[in-house]
């Protein structure tokens, strides 16, 4: 087991928390893996970019946007941690060895698309292709701030979709991030909204359709699946045939934010309250067509999610 102390994972007081009463939820969970805008400063310290520029790949205000499900009776999940810092969106180790003084451990993957992208679980990059580090990084450092932050992340994901399971016979995730309204190499302005399913595999249609009409009805140019099908969280917790639905949502961020000041404009509350009249129509939707399926113990070996 690494040394916890070796990094500074111990600086976040709350590296994340739960915001309404699984006990007495309904059975969809918001989950916001990417707002975390706590810094650390031996973090910051160690980045070639100043403080604003580490912020470029942050999901800025999502957690805000879709704080108000607990009104609703939902619950959510919300990360204090920068994804800059650590994505929770990927596998545990999905790490490139040209960032690390030192050798990897053998079940590191080092190959996969996004740590050849540069966005592997710690990135190497910030969204707009600049590099965070000053120079290469110690691997029980990086081991430590995996075991203290992802670890628990993901350990806590599972417990509160077990819960959902448990009581409801079925859970729904749904997986809220933001993306820049300009791609890097496209002058084309995206779609407002793209939701993910991973091509129809991590949630049934009905879940998927829900959310988009809601959206559709809102105004929204809506797309499904291009360019974002869904990430790590999306692909690994959906598993509709067991009675664990995910789902991705992608909000363009000009909607509600001036990218280039970060600040957020009069557009906020409009979408967040098409935010929650989807999220009211989701939860209306599978409460009149349950998603029952066998007990969760039964889903995988050991009645145990396969990230814990």
């Amino acid at each position: 087991m690494p040394d916890v102390d070796l990094y500074q994972a111990h600086q976040f007081d709350l590296p994340f928390e739960v915001h309404g009463d699984p006990m007495a939820s309904g059975p969809l969970l918001f989950n916001s893996p990417h707002s975390g805008a706590d810094y650390p400063a031996a973090f910051v310290a160690a980045s070639r970019l100043d403080p604003l520029s580490l912020r470029r790949s942050e999901d800025m205000y999502v957690d805000d946007l879709f704080a108000p499900v607990t009104g609703l009776g939902l619950v959510m999940l919300r990360a204090h941690f920068p994804r800059a810092f650590l994505d929770v969106n990927r596998e545990p180790f999905e790490l490139d060895p040209s960032m690390f003084a030192g050798d990897l451990p053998d079940y590191a993957n080092i190959r996969s698309l996004r740590v050849t992208a540069g966005l592997g679980t710690i990135a190497k990059i910030v969204s707009d292709g600049a590099e965070i580090y000053q120079k290469p990084l110690e691997v029980a450092e990086v081991l430590a701030r995996i075991h203290a932050l992802y670890h628990p992340y993901h350990d806590k994901l599972g417990q509160l979709l077990r819960l959902l399971h448990r009581r409801h016979g079925f859970a729904v995730l749904v997986d809220c991030h933001s993306m820049p309204s300009l791609p890097l190499r496209d002058l084309h302005r995206r779609a407002d909204i793209v939701i993910g399913d991973r091509f129809g595999t991590s949630c049934t249609a009905m879940v998927s359709d829900v959310v988009e009409q809601s959206l559709t009805d809102a105004g929204y140019k809506v797309a499904r699946n291009r360019p974002f099908a869904g990430g790590f969280i999306t692909e690994h917790y959906g598993q509709p045939k067991q009675g664990l639905q995910a789902i991705q949502i992608e909000i363009n961020r000009a909607l509600y934010m001036d990218e280039r000041t970060y600040q957020l404009h009069r557009g906020f509350m409009l979408l967040q309250e098409d935010m929650m009249r989807m999220a009211g129509a989701l939860a209306e939707a599978v409460a009149q067509s349950p998603l029952t399926v066998s007990p969760w113990a039964n889903s995988t070996p050991n009645g145990r999610l396969a990230a814990e």
